[in-house]
């Protein structure tokens, strides 16, 4: 009897726990209904509820929080590749709404709004203290409509930027030539983006045959998207060995994914290009391009987002953005918070031609002729004229890119 009398008498550990959790549900829906009758002005009570909820979320993370139905829906449409809005892919930072990235053609992207810029006000209304959705919010508005946002960059004073709401058409991938050397530019990780790679590559090698010297793939302010088609378009490209890993709070929920056999670009030299706004799933390919050393990446280090968020139905329409797992690159680095560092630093410029009056031994008085300047040396510099970098090049990190192709296809056809 003594024994039963001392267990029934001490709660058990897991009792203690759900007593303290109804304590403090106790304590949510006593503040709920103290502002429901006492705070001054009258409130809705699912926006009071919805707010609670966000703020629950938003605590534990920057990327996780609460989605209404219509911010649900809005989220699947973004996946779709066509939703409304500015442009920008954002997050939160000290109070305010922070650019991850600008996407191409958009908006914000034709008003100059850049990686990394801080969004400190919306038409004159401050930011700080909102959330990441009522920023948002403020944010959407009719298409065609003017909004005026309110810029903090770097040191430099804030200044307003005035732009026009538009429909963004998520155009995932497109592609040109260099010379013989083929660009591909990834803005964002939707259901559109491995169709549009393979049709690039196709094409690319369609149109230059044997003389395609390389692929340069640009992820430069692309903040990521789905997952699986970030393992999708690394897929394309590796044909063994392990692309990414996931790993959450429980050693059962650790996932792992494996490259299939095949190689869409037979093996192509690719360069990829990053910088402080490529983030997520365009780190999962830049990290697993790196480590299999399928890929030479140039540019400045990523973001630096090594989470994984699921998106969770809750309630009749709505759902939760939740962070559950870390992702790691193939040779088991976390890069959350430390990002993808390039095998060549090159920051961002400006190419500029400068006219410096080029003199040459030619140009002497009296020098002396090439007899056989209509053989080997003009045909040398024709030859290597088809593989160089276009002037018309201004970005860069993008020439630099183009060369490096371009200069070893050169070096491996003197040594053949």
């Amino acid at each position: 009897m003594a024994g039963v009398s001392s267990f029934v008498s001490t709660p058990s550990q897991s009792q203690s726990t759900n007593d303290s959790i109804y304590d403090h549900l106790a304590l949510f829906g006593e503040v709920f209904e103290s502002i429901r009758y006492n705070y001054v002005e009258e409130v809705d009570d699912k926006e009071l509820i919805y707010s609670a909820i966000n703020g629950m979320l938003t605590s534990l993370d920057p990327h996780s929080n609460f989605l209404s139905a219509e911010d649900f829906n809005d989220m699947q449409e973004r996946t779709r590749g066509e939703f409304g809005g500015l442009g920008i892919e954002i997050t939160m930072e000290d109070g305010f709404v922070k650019v991850v990235s600008p996407i191409d053609d958009t908006p914000a992207d034709k008003a100059g709004i850049q990686s990394g810029d801080l969004i400190v006000g919306i038409n004159g209304e401050g930011v700080l203290g909102m959330t990441l959705t009522e920023a948002v919010d403020l944010m959407r508005g009719e298409i065609g409509s003017e909004i005026t946002i309110t810029v903090k960059r770097g040191d430099k004073p804030v200044f307003d930027v005035t732009l026009n709401r538009d429909v963004i058409k998520m155009r995932s991938v497109r592609f040109e030539s260099y010379g013989n050397v083929g660009y591909i530019r990834i803005t964002t990780f939707s259901e559109q983006t491995t169709p549009g790679l393979v049709n690039a590559v196709q094409s690319l090698k369609e149109q230059h045959g044997k003389a395609l010297a390389g692929l340069v793939i640009d992820l430069r302010n692309n903040p990521g998207g789905l997952l699986n088609e970030a393992i999708s378009v690394t897929d394309a490209f590796l044909s063994e060995g392990e692309i990414v890993s996931t790993r959450g709070r429980n050693d059962g929920s650790a996932s792992r994914y494996f490259a299939q056999k095949g190689d869409i670009s037979d093996g192509l030299p690719i360069v990829v290009l990053i910088n402080s706004g490529s983030a997520s799933a365009s780190e999962i390919v830049a990290g697993a391009f790196k480590d299999h050393g399928r890929a030479l990446i140039m540019g400045t280090r990523s973001f630096g987002k090594g989470s994984v968020q699921s998106v969770i139905p809750v309630g009749r329409d709505g759902a939760m953005r939740l962070t559950t797992a870390r992702y790691y690159t193939p040779s088991g680095v976390s890069i959350q918070g430390t990002g993808i560092t390039p095998d060549i630093v090159v920051e961002l410029a400006v190419v500029e031609n400068i006219d410096e009056g080029d003199f040459r031994e030619e140009d002497l008085k009296g020098s002396l002729e090439n007899n056989n300047a209509e053989n080997g040396t003009a045909n040398n510099t024709e030859d290597a004229g088809e593989t160089a970098a276009p002037e018309a090049i201004k970005d860069y990190q993008l020439a630099r890119a183009v060369d490096l192709l371009s200069g070893l296809r050169v070096f491996n056809g003197l040594g053949q």
